[in-house]
């Protein structure tokens, strides 16, 4: 009787917490989407004429390209808003001019009518020439204002055909716009030029690049990346240094993005109130050919120009980025009228270009400012990285010296009962 009764009551709270839920909708959980900005995906195909050639598991290029578009639409997560851009897909003439502007937007960067997209992968025919460049710039622009990340994914089987314009040239600019936008670049039966180019165009943005040969393997690749589109990111802010402190942005706690040439100096303000750390990292990039030996210098200093904290780090060659990072904590104070200090940071690198490399835009730059409650105490800065974790140490290394001993006692004791029996 008892039982049933609690089962009774049990169907009853649970009616009434359903009846509860459809009059009162609940609140949306954290990370489940609530109407804020989407990711977008452009896959950009490379329709040229070489596309023909039947080197991928006994079929063409293109046949193993449209068999995975048509796989990596259908498995596509649904708040991922997606497009396709081609190059070489429509004049098949010997007019590079004209060739180099054979580039159009095949679905729109959308959300997705699988169907409908599938329909127009199935018209393609490889024709013409490899606009890599003109395409990227295309690209660039597919995108609709607000998305959370912006990815291309470029997937081609030669190197690009429209010279002077450099596609590599082409991502360092986009990169350089500070728009938030990753490039990666998948090559069909790469050579070595070829897969040169298309690492250097993912490297400049960011992005990665996959050599591929077999028909599931670009479909795994793809999917991959579509996928990680929708992976929740942190789009840093584009912002400017300046030549000195006096003229330099103020920024808050943020992931900011910048450019700075071979050598120069970036300024940059952060305001810290009593009893505030300021913490700062800075990474720089080689996203072309440098020279080896190089280094990068991140100061606090105050207004007046006098050094508070600095942190550095070197690299020769072995590397494409370096970081380095501070901690400045400013301390509390029982004066009301206290203000704000400001702290100028001041980035510089030691790059040097190699010889015949293009020196503008300027190196990726990444800085992270955050400005957190300072520690309770002096000593709770740091001690070599461990704050009050010394404390803890020192209680590990004596207990594990008592114990030490014990045991060496205790093994003794055995010993000698031992060998008396």
């Amino acid at each position: 009787m008892i039982t049933r009764k609690r089962r009774v009551a049990g169907v009853c709270a649970l009616l009434a917490a359903l009846t509860a839920g459809i009059a009162f909708p609940v609140a949306a959980v954290a990370g489940e989407p609530t109407g804020q900005a989407t990711p977008q995906v452009d896959l950009v195909l490379d329709v040229s004429g070489s596309m023909r050639t039947a080197d991928i598991d006994g079929g063409t290029r293109m046949a193993a390209a449209k068999q995975a578009f048509n796989e990596v639409l259908d498995a596509t997560p649904e708040e991922v808003q997606l497009g396709i851009r081609t190059l070489g897909a429509n004049y098949p003439g010997d007019n590079q001019k004209t060739g180099c502007k054979d580039t159009a937007q095949l679905y729109p960067v959308s959300t997705l009518d699988r169907t409908e997209a599938k329909t127009q992968v199935a018209t393609l025919s490889p024709t013409g020439w490899t606009p890599i460049g003109p395409a990227l710039l295309k690209a660039a622009d597919d995108f609709t204002d607000g998305a959370s990340s912006k990815r291309i994914v470029l997937i081609s089987d030669g190197e690009d055909t429209c010279a002077p314009l450099d596609p590599c040239e082409v991502a360092r600019e986009i990169a350089a716009k500070g728009i938030g936008l990753t490039i990666d670049t998948l090559g069909l039966v790469p050579n070595t030029k070829m897969r040169r180019q298309l690492s250097c165009i993912a490297e400049a943005t960011g992005g990665t690049y996959t050599s591929v040969e077999h028909a599931d393997e670009l479909t795994d690749r793809v999917n991959q990346l579509v996928d990680r589109a929708a992976d929740p990111v942190v789009t840093p802010v584009a912002t400017e240094g300046a030549g000195s402190c006096a003229t330099a942005p103020t920024l808050k706690s943020g992931l900011y993005t910048d450019r700075e040439e071979f050598a120069e100096q970036r300024w940059y303000r952060v305001d810290v109130d009593p009893g505030q750390e300021l913490r700062a990292s800075v990474s720089v990039g080689a996203d072309r050919a440098v020279n080896p030996s190089y280094g990068v210098l991140l100061r606090a200093v105050t207004a007046h120009g006098r050094e508070i904290v600095r942190g550095e780090a070197g690299g020769n060659g072995r590397t494409d980025v370096i970081a380095t990072g501070l901690r400045y904590p400013k301390a509390d104070t029982d004066d009301e009228d206290a203000t704000a200090e400001t702290v100028c940071l001041q980035v510089t690198n030691s790059f040097s270009a190699a010889s015949g490399v293009k020196t503008t835009p300027g190196l990726p730059l990444e800085l992270t400012v955050d400005v957190v409650d300072g520690p309770s105490k002096a000593g709770d800065v740091a001690s070599f990285g461990l704050g009050r974790g010394w404390w803890l140490l020192g209680a590990l290394i004596l207990t594990g010296f008592v114990a030490g001993l014990l045991w060496g006692w205790l093994s003794r004791w055995r010993l000698a009962v031992w060998r008396t029996n």
